[in-house]
């Protein structure tokens, strides 16, 4: 019975649901270890983002200047410091005259949204009850909810400080971990590889190219389909002359680097802002949106990403809802990768099972 399939399984799903048992026992001892990676998450995440984004540069200047690494490592930090500096000098200056803009009209699109609900409630008759005493319930909440408000400030005041200081250091940090990324990257398989006998070796090399292929054509790919999306709806919105145009695009272009959801939540803020200039805008807005994210799934994505996250998209969206629930917005931004890796370490062992199973039939034979 011990070499039935379904024992074996069996076996396997009790042992493991016991390991788990026994890490929930155990957590005390993995929370230092927790804290210290989380510490160290948000520089070393970055860096690695920037290290998939830099290195096909990097060794384009290898390749082609023929220099060193060091000096090819120089050279994308300063292409860096030059977008940086670029963004603040051109861009920056713009985006912060239309947020200065947007809040001073904050007021403004504040009272047509309190016409419109004067006008509906005018009109009460043709208005549902549960709508109107949703309305009458939060208006009469308003003081319970500014006390709240101030119990709770103080509180996010200090988190807010820490953490605002913890990204500060992670800026400052996240140079250093891209610069020895760039530089000893290549080495981390070989270092890895030398504890496991020729063939597994081997067969783990083949594993870690595949992952670091996904995260390399994930990342590429998502913010360079990211950017040509934000390009086209700043586009888009200059051509109907839309308000702030500029920093609806970039989020648009921020937001777009969540699979499939992304498009929606880029779309809202938008479509409020056009509502209230003008409610032609609304129509147009859907419009731009529609032929932008047609464009990149007909033309950008296919070419930019090939087949590298042959996902479904039903699968895809049901991962970031998961995730969403689980770890809130980071679980969002990062369910799509971490699945896609999940997905090529199962594929891989598997088809080593196979391979293996077919070698000992042949060998039998």
């Amino acid at each position: 019975m011990v070499h039935k399939k379904w024992f074996q399984l069996l076996v396997f799903l009790i042992l493991f649901f016991l390991l788990i048992l026994l890490l929930n026992y155990t957590s005390f001892i993995f929370i230092p270890i927790l804290q210290y990676v989380g510490a160290i998450a948000f520089p070393l995440i970055g860096a690695g983002i920037l290290y998939y984004i830099t290195r096909p540069l990097m060794k384009f200047f290898e390749r082609k200047l023929k220099i060193g690494r060091i000096l090819s490592i120089i050279l994308v930090f300063l292409v860096l410091i030059l977008l940086v500096s670029l963004f603040i000098m051109y861009v920056f200056p713009i985006v912060q005259r239309q947020v200065n803009n947007l809040m001073y009209a904050i007021p403004g699109m504040i009272a047509v949204v309190e016409d419109f609900i004067f006008y509906w409630q005018a009109n009460y008759t043709s208005i549902p009850v549960q709508i109107l005493q949703a309305i009458e319930d939060f208006v009469g909440n308003i003081p319970n909810h500014i006390q709240n408000l101030l119990d709770h400030l103080f509180g996010f005041l200090g988190e807010f400080i820490g953490q605002v200081i913890s990204i500060v250091a992670g800026l400052v940090i996240m140079p250093f971990f891209l610069f020895f990324m760039l530089k000893d990257g290549e080495k981390l398989l070989p270092f890895i590889l030398q504890i496991f006998k020729k063939e597994k070796a081997e067969n783990i090399r083949n594993l870690l190219e595949k992952i670091d292929n996904v995260l390399s054509a994930f990342i590429q790919g998502q913010l360079f389909v990211s950017f040509c999306v934000g390009v086209l709806l700043y586009i888009g919105y200059l051509i109907i002359d839309l308000d702030y145009a500029l920093i609806l695009a970039l989020f648009g272009m921020m937001t777009n680097v969540i699979p499939y959801l992304g498009p929606f939540i880029a779309v809202t803020p938008a479509l409020l802002v056009g509502s209230l200039q003008e409610p032609i805008y609304f129509v147009w807005i859907s419009i731009i949106m529609i032929v932008a994210q047609q464009i990149e799934s007909n033309l950008i994505s296919p070419n930019v990403m090939g087949q590298a996250l042959n996902v479904h998209p039903l699968t895809v969206m049901t991962v970031i809802i998961a995730a969403g629930s689980i770890a809130g917005f980071l679980g969002i931004l990062f369910a799509v990768p971490v699945y896609a890796v999940v997905r090529t370490i199962i594929v891989h062992f598997y088809q080593t099972y196979v391979d293996s199973k077919e070698k000992k039939e042949d060998a039998l034979i």
